[in-house]
């Protein structure tokens, strides 16, 4: 944990002392969302569509999640 935040200081640091460095922050935050935006949308798409490829799968898992005591 210690190197992870010795790495961070030195970026931060770094981009501090540029005239422009806030102005990269930025641009750094907005790529990490955009990116992590997309994975979530396209990457990572669970549906019961994709899980359950048969119709029986499909109506166990709903019967299970309706049955289900809460």
């Amino acid at each position: 944990m210690n190197k992870l935040t010795n790495i961070y200081l030195l970026y931060k640091e770094g981009f501090l002392n540029l005239k422009i460095g806030r102005t990269l922050w930025k641009v750094i935050i907005i790529k990490l969302i955009v990116i992590l935006l997309f994975l979530n949308i396209f990457v990572y798409d669970k549906t019961i569509k994709t899980e359950y490829k048969s119709d029986n799968e499909k109506i166990e898992f709903v019967l299970k999640n309706l049955i289900k005591d809460n």
